[in-house]
């Protein structure tokens, strides 16, 4: 009799894992019932699948089954209009018998989900490279089954064991300091061989890289940011993949990547990297062709958003994103290189499903008429609609950098300042337009301005004062620099101090900072908190006046909130006269000064006894 039993339950148990045993993958791993498109596409890999007859018989609409080149792939179509949260089973069938099964789960959807709002100007990011962060478990550090094995904080390129814990341990200090806005640069699974510290080689599009954590991790970063006010925003590439991707060893179709043939030959063809062909009059076809369709880097793989299966994916990925993590905004790596319609169409399903939502994308590019296209409502000759929110503004960060280290003259110095901010002209919304002043790809702001304080507080307190979207990169607040090595990616994401345990200088905390490290950190504190309650600069009116005589000034007005910037080039005291800024309104009020709560009468003349930047408020 035991004997009998044993070998009932043997063959139920393994009877049960060969239902699925034919199933490696299914990608959404799970969705939402009430949704505004009512369509899921789900990508089924498992040996020979495509041989198999998917089915349901529970009410839901199998509308489309698309089967590819390769049979280890199937793609299954859904009509989900009206369906309820749930379970419902999908069959694959043979000879007309049920093979195995698939137990497919629909979630019930946060009823506000889709008025969930994205970051605007009332905002202020805090960009973060998670491995140069903190390390808030050292447990995954080092994964055994990844390729990438060693962990080494000496080797700049190597990992250093910052995780996604690191980053929730220290929202404190985050919103501390001010920032209303969090943007990890990704998180997900990057397994290449060598430099998978920065995660823009993805080898997975739905799993967290196990060096970083968990799912479970990566929601509760999102859950405590919210709950202290913090948005996350997710950073995705829709270009192209890690050359270690899970797909590449096994292709689901004969054009699922760009010169997938060559690739097959060893052949690799990188793009030309010309940007301008996206918007040129002129531009050859050739010339198009290789700028959309080569591949970033010889390791990452182009995809091609041209096959429709590919296309559904990554839209369906980033959504799912949106709705697992409640996400406050997606940036959205090399836009201008995947294929720009498809870019369009990913940028609309997201705005149509959110419509209160952000997406920032990354145009490199110094050009405001090639920024200015990307961005919604612009009224391009072409006609192209871009539906994307936000674009980036290298153009107004190069003009700060220069007008902040060049010799004042009538056509150098803080006139790039006021005349790259007059190409405000030409954006559709400027305001929605992000500015920074530098990102995990640029040399540091502090080694760009020569590790000058004073041009540095200049230059951060104008981007903070702007009609824009301000961005910092973590570290900003305590001068970290890569002057040592200009242009190394792997100096320039060094890591935060403090964020390891046995570290001497801890920045979380003020410890052992040097002098010049904690005056920074106090100015762009209060500097980040003013800002968080101010509506003059979050959406007020603008007036800046031209540069004179190593002097310029910019002020932010709505109701009776007025705030001044006041930036001085002048290592000699100077006397400004404030009746040149009559039109202001502020002739004869008490202003008070932002950094030191000192008030003076704003009239006559303001003795200036040194170089640097002054924020006045007529808020009390």
């Amino acid at each position: 009799m035991k004997k009998s039993l044993f070998i009932l339950l043997f063959f139920l148990f393994y009877g049960s894992i060969s239902m699925y045993s034919q199933i490696d993958r299914v990608e959404p791993p799970y969705w939402w019932s009430g949704m505004q498109a009512e369509e899921l596409e789900l990508m089924f890999y498992g040996k020979k699948i495509a041989t198999y007859e998917p089915s349901i018989a529970q009410g839901v609409v199998l509308s489309k089954i698309t089967r590819t080149e390769n049979p280890n792939y199937i793609f299954v179509m859904l009509d989900l209009k009206g369906l309820k949260a749930g379970i419902f089973k999908i069959d694959f069938n043979k000879d007309g018998k049920t093979a195995f099964s698939k137990n497919y789960e629909l979630r019930e959807r946060n009823k506000d989900s889709n008025l969930k709002e994205g970051f605007n100007s009332s905002d202020v990011i805090y960009l973060i490279t998670p491995d140069r962060f903190a390390n808030g478990s050292i447990s995954n550090d080092v994964v055994k089954t990844m390729n990438e094995k060693t962990l080494d904080r000496k080797d700049d390129y190597g990992r250093h064991g910052g995780d996604i814990k690191g980053i929730t341990n220290n929202l404190e200090y985050i919103d501390q300091m001010g920032f209303t806005a969090i943007w990890p640069s990704p998180v997900l699974t990057n397994d290449m061989k060598e430099s998978s510290y920065h995660g823009y080689a993805m080898t997975d599009f739905y799993q967290v890289d196990p060096r970083f954590g968990t799912l479970e991790d990566y929601i509760e970063l999102a859950q405590t940011a919210k709950n202290k006010g913090i948005k996350l925003i997710m950073d995705q590439v829709a270009n192209h993949i890690g050359s270690e991707h899970w797909w590449i060893k096994d292709l689901p179709a004969n054009n699922w990547i760009n010169y997938q043939d060559e690739f097959l030959k060893n052949n690799i063809v990188v793009t030309n990297h010309r940007r301008t062909t996206n918007q040129d009059l002129y531009a050859s076809v050739k010339d198009k062709n290789l700028m959309r369709e080569g591949w970033f880097v010889s390791s990452m793989p182009d995809l091609n958003q041209n096959n429709p299966l590919l296309a559904k994916y990554l839209i369906q990925n980033s959504i799912w994103w949106i709705e697992t993590l409640d996400l406050g905004g997606i940036r959205q790596d090399t836009y201008p290189y995947p294929d720009k319609q498809f870019m369009s169409n990913w940028a609309g399903a997201i705005m149509e499903e959110y419509p209160n939502f952000s997406i920032v994308g990354e145009e490199w590019s110094t050009n405001p008429l090639l920024v200015g296209y990307w961005q919604q409502g612009s009224n391009n000759k072409d006609g192209y609609e871009s539906n994307l929110t936000s674009t980036m503004d290298f153009p107004m960060q190069k003009a700060i950098v220069e007008a902040l280290t060049e010799e004042e003259s009538w056509d150098n110095g803080f006139v790039k300042m006021y005349e790259g901010l007059a190409n405000d002209f030409y954006y559709p919304s400027p305001e929605n337009i992000m500015i920074f002043p530098d990102n995990h790809d640029m040399d540091r702001i502090f080694t760009q301005l020569n590790e000058d304080l004073e041009l540095t507080k200049m230059a951060l307190g104008y981007m903070l004062a702007l009609p824009r979207i301000p961005q910092l990169y973590y570290g900003t607040e305590i001068l970290m620099e890569n002057t040592a090595k200009p242009g190394d990616h792997g100096l320039i994401r060094t890591d935060f101090p403090g964020g390891w345990k046995n570290d001497e200088v801890n920045a979380f905390t003020g410890t052992d900072l040097a002098n010049d490290q904690e005056d920074m950190q106090s100015f762009l504190k209060k500097m980040l908190n003013y800002r968080k309650n101010s509506e003059a600069i979050h959406s007020g009116k603008t007036i800046h006046f031209a540069p004179e005589n190593g002097v310029y000034t910019l002020f932010r007005i709505k109701n009776d909130e007025t705030v001044s910037v006041i930036m001085n080039k002048n290592e000699e005291p100077i006397s400004l006269d404030l009746n040149r800024f009559e039109e202001v309104g502020l002739l004869g009020k008490q202003v008070k000064n932002i950094l030191t709560d000192e008030s003076f009468i704003f009239e006559n003349n303001l003795e200036i006894t040194s170089k640097g930047i002054l924020l006045l408020t007529t808020k009390k």
